[in-house]
């Protein structure tokens, strides 16, 4: 019983000694066995040696890396810490070194926010900064999970973070970035979800510069920056973090570079080097009993320590475990050996340090160490999941600390003038095109004041960016003050929206802010922040984020303004919205194969999905001949899509409103067809295509001279002159009165046989008429007025050569049977042509964003942007099947997917789901049971319409459709 009793007691000791080491394996029992069986191995010097850790840097000279290796082999250092180079060059390094060193090398790396910190091609996170912006804490921990996962793919132990210093001096030159903020919980929250997210990955953390290195003004590397602040203040502020992650298994400490008169009775005297700060207070005080690290030992201004006692042994004597950088290892190990020799270092004191460096070492692997693979290194360290959670904290970080009048998220585009100046230094490129995706914006400069003044005249709401270099957290904040002079006048003649691209401590050069309506913190200038600062001004994004510190007297820290989303379309990766990356870009090669082929010599595809654009990209060139590549911006005649972008919001509104109803007759709503044989047909009938109506009346054959078969003088003119206004092309004028003769050959046209589906383009010829007539306006106003001004849809338009130039507008054919020349920003569309470029049924020129906008609007019901342009019941009304039954497919004015094997889909969309295609072969698709919409657009008629549609006859819009759905996740 008593052996037992006593076996239970040794288990429990032994169980408790491993859950309160930091540096305890789970094999708690092997470890120490292997721990001690080194250490025995080892001899005094070699067990000094495993105390130091050199520099190396992986892009180092040959001189430099056969230094390294004579320390390897002579001294027995206990490890390296790696910084600037490449990934590659590292990893070979690493395993070189560790091939020849008796003990495997412990390696370390200072990556605070990533490897980008210190290695070419590798992701860099945000800077600390502004993750303490983000309240999701959540993100912050798989933060360091991803760095974790890096520093162990390239063979790193440990990584010299999180930095845990409460930054509360905005002058602190070396911190600033670094920190997380100014407030001890939020700092402690986001370093102890920093520090369990990397080592969780098995990547051990050192939370620095012990005891606080936050408010300072001077730069640690080059002199001794001096903390005044007094004890009582520093244990409840400075050291709360490092409690509360030791209390959670923290691996390991830097001790800072720091004068410190409250902890250190000597003046000048490094913190580094106190026993005091090192061994009174870090290991007794607050029981830590994992790795010491000093900080750099080669650093300058310590005033008050003797150059003739060596900086190792103080170190090591003042309780630090492992001496980064020395000045001399050589000499630091023989000073570690006398001192040693004259009992000045117990065998207890130099075993307690070497055996912790040892634990160390098995616990994370080194015991069993294996080299480091290079296949496919660069690829492991850039990896999609990086770049989700990158756009995540960029998008989570977000900060609007001023919104007077609610002016943000930008709400009635339709009333904006919108002007972007760029203030700063760096790049705003990015920014200004993610903008322009949203609305019409203009970027204005002027070499003076007075000149941008007076152009900003012309606009009522301007965005300022401050934009400043994003190369490292170090790089310059502060405004010149010109550029404080420019702003002030700005915000005084405008309605102005500030965003700084820096850290937020810029806003206290802003002495007055009076003026400026909206101020939101960007943090950084990567492009990344610059494109969600964008979606969040037009409200694609909520604002969540949080000051992390104190900007002046207004900006406090913890304030934020939030701001829920306006339901506009974002921009973000696939995986963010369950859509699989590798699998949505086999699109490329189809979409290639439609132009290498000669289907259409280019074309723009967007996938959205969830209200983020995933896909967006372009293929080819205007013209098959031609130089011009097909860019975003570039619009094309859509053709029907016109339909369901034009025509049908006007009418779905007219319903709405109750001045039409699906079951009015045309003889309801233009009495002229009294009496006719159309007299009883019904909006829902014609719009569902089953209302026995021609499918198309070629009105431009009866224009023709009969001989020549080109334009009729009877008909037309070189030139505008009176009675001859319809520009069908370029310099060739149609009599302004025949388009009266269009709708009256409509409405005595006959019928057909029979009723059954049958597509016309007819209804909208004549709705077109009920329209305008009804608003006493014309359908391109009307459509601006009511949607796409709204809409921010600012390259959607009828009659595109008054808005565009041509190098922006996609040539659509050379007609050889109408026109007679190259049909370049004029409509595709005969019967659109002949009136004047705006049709019911064709006319529309638009790009794909723009479209997605409006699918994406039906898409949810009818609202957009803030704005509801309809009831849910609406969209519902006119996207139902009224004539399945009779084997027609169609809704009231959109297409549905077909009812057996052949029709407008892949056959793999939902029944609810919705679109239309056009003859130029643009194609838009919407499916709200996957909330996805797919947009196509195509001038697959140049040179000809008559090259037999090879892009219908392989189904490429389709193919592409069914490899969207299939790169689906979820």
């Amino acid at each position: 019983m008593r052996n037992i009793t006593l076996l239970l007691l040794f288990s429990c000791v032994f169980v408790s000694a491993q859950s309160n080491h930091p540096l305890a394996a789970k094999d708690y029992e092997a470890q120490q066995k292997w721990v001690d069986s080194v250490y025995n191995s080892l001899s005094i010097k070699e067990k000094i040696g495993q105390l130091f850790m050199p520099m190396v840097f992986s892009s180092q000279t040959k001189k430099e890396h056969q230094e390294i290796i004579r320390q390897i082999k002579e001294h027995k250092i206990g490890g390296v810490i790696f910084s600037k180079g490449g990934p590659i060059r590292q990893a070979k390094l690493t395993n070189e070194y560790q091939a020849i060193s008796k003990t495997p090398l412990l390696v370390g790396i200072d990556a605070e926010w990533g490897l980008g910190m210190r290695l070419d091609s590798t992701v860099s996170f945000p800077w600390n900064m502004t993750l303490g912006a983000v309240k999701d804490n959540k993100l912050v921990k798989q933060t360091g999970y991803n760095i974790g996962e890096h520093c162990k793919r390239l063979g790193i132990h440990f990584n010299f973070a999180p930095v845990v210093d409460i930054n509360t001096n905005p002058k602190n030159p070396i911190i600033g970035n670094r920190s997380f903020g100014e407030d001890r919980d939020n700092v402690t929250e986001k370093a102890l979800a920093f520090m369990e997210g990397m080592q969780a990955a098995g990547v051990l953390a050192t939370a620095k510069h012990f005891p606080g290195h936050g408010d300072t003004e001077t730069d640690s590397h080059k002199t001794l920056p001096t903390i005044s602040f007094n004890e009582q203040r520093i244990d409840s502020v400075e050291l709360h973090p490092y409690k509360e992650l030791i209390k959670n298994n923290l691996a390991s400490v830097m001790v800072a570079h720091l004068n410190i008169p409250s902890l250190e009775s000597r003046d000048g005297f490094p913190s580094t080097l106190s026993e005091n700060i090192v061994t009174n207070i870090l290991k007794r005080k607050l029981g830590f009993k994992g790795l010491i690290f000093t900080d750099a030992l080669n650093m300058k201004g310590a005033s008050n320590f003797s150059e003739s006692e060596d900086v190792d042994l103080a170190a090591f004597k003042a309780g630090n475990d492992m001496l980064l950088i020395s000045g001399n290892i050589g000499k630091g190990i023989d000073k570690l050996a006398e001192a040693y020799s004259a009992g000045e270092i117990t065998e207890e004191r130099l075993a307690h340090s070497v055996k912790k460096i040892l634990m160390a070492k098995y616990k994370v692997g080194l015991n069993n160490y294996k080299p480091i693979g290079i296949a496919n290194l660069v690829e492991d360290l850039n990896r999609l999941k990086d770049d989700l959670l990158n756009e995540s904290l960029t998008e989570a970080s977000l900060t609007v600390v001023k919104n007077k009048g609610s002016l943000m998220p930008l709400r009635k585009l339709e009333n904006k003038s919108i002007a972007y100046v760029k203030l700063g230094d760096d790049d705003g490129s990015e920014f200004l095109k993610e903008l322009k995706k949203y609305t019409k914006v203009h970027e204005i400069s002027a070499p003076n004041l007075d000149d941008l003044i007076s152009k900003l005249n012309n606009y009522n709401t301007v965005i300022v960016g401050f934009h400043k270099s994003n190369k490292s957290p170090w790089e310059s904040h502060k405004f010149k003050n010109q550029e404080l002079v420019w702003l002030y006048e700005i915000a005084r003649t405008n309605t102005t929206i500030l965003s700084v691209f820096t850290k937020p401590y810029a806003l206290l050069d802003v002495k007055t802010h009076e003026n400026i309506e909206s101020i939101l913190v960007s943090y950084q200038n990567s492009n990344v922040a610059q494109q969600k600062a964008a979606q969040l001004i037009f409200g694609a994004i909520p604002a969540k984020g949080e000051l992390p510190v104190t900007s002046g007297e207004t900006f406090k820290a913890g304030d934020g303004i939030k701001f829920t989303s306006l339901s506009r379309l974002g921009y973000a990766l696939p995986e963010s919205v369950g859509l699989n990356s590798k699998r949505l870009a086999r699109i490329d090669s189809l979409a290639q194969y439609a132009v290498d082929s000669v289907m259409t010599p280019g074309l723009q595809l967007l996938v959205a999905r969830k209200g983020k654009i995933v896909y967006n990209k372009n293929f080819g060139k205007h013209t098959y001949k031609g130089a011009q590549k097909v860019r975003w911006t570039d619009i094309y005649d859509i053709a029907s899509l016109t339909k369901i972008v034009a025509t049908l919001p006007l009418i779905m509104e007219l319903e709405e409103k109750g001045i039409i109803s699906l079951d009015s007759k045309l003889s309801d709503i233009l009495p002229e067809f009294k009496g006719t044989n159309k007299e009883h047909v019904t909006i829902k009938k014609m719009l569902s295509h089953y209302a026995q109506l021609k499918p198309w009346i070629p009105f431009y054959t009866a224009t023709l001279d009969s001989v020549t078969k080109k334009p009729d003088a009877k008909y037309y003119r070189r030139k505008l002159t009176k009675g001859f206004d319809v520009e069908v092309a370029n310099k060739l004028f149609l009599r302004s009165d025949y388009q009266d003769s269009i709708q009256g050959i409509i409405k005595e046209s006959d019928m057909l046989s029979r009723l059954r589906y049958r597509y016309s383009d007819l209804p909208y010829y004549i709705l077109k008429k009920f329209i305008e007539k009804h608003y006493d306006q014309s359908l391109d106003e009307l459509v601006q007025q009511h949607f796409y001004k709204s809409l921010g849809a600012n390259y959607t338009t009828y009659k595109p050569r008054e808005r565009f130039s041509k190098t922006q507008i996609v040539p659509s054919e050379i007609d050889d049977y109408f026109r007679y020349q190259e049909v370049h920003g004029y409509v595709h569309d005969m019967g659109a042509a002949m009136q004047n470029g705006v049709g019911g049924h064709a006319g529309v020129f638009s790009n794909a964003n723009d479209i997605a906008k409006i699918m994406q609007m039906y898409l949810q019901k009818g609202f957009y942007g803030g704005h509801r342009y309809f009831r849910s019941e609406t969209l519902d009304k006119f996207n139902e099947c009224y004539y399945c039954e009779s084997d027609n497919r169609r809704g009231v004015g959109f297409d549905k997917p077909q009812l057996d094997e052949d029709g407008p889909t892949c056959g793999c969309v939902s029944m609810t789901s919705f679109g239309h295609s056009g003859f130029t072969g643009t194609y838009a698709w919407a499916d709200p049971e996957e909330e996805l919409v797919y947009v196509f657009m195509a001038n697959r008629t140049y040179p000809t319409s008559m090259n037999g549609n090879k892009l219908l006859k392989e189904n490429i819009r389709t193919e592409i459709q069914r490899l969207i759905y299939e790169a689906i996740e979820e």
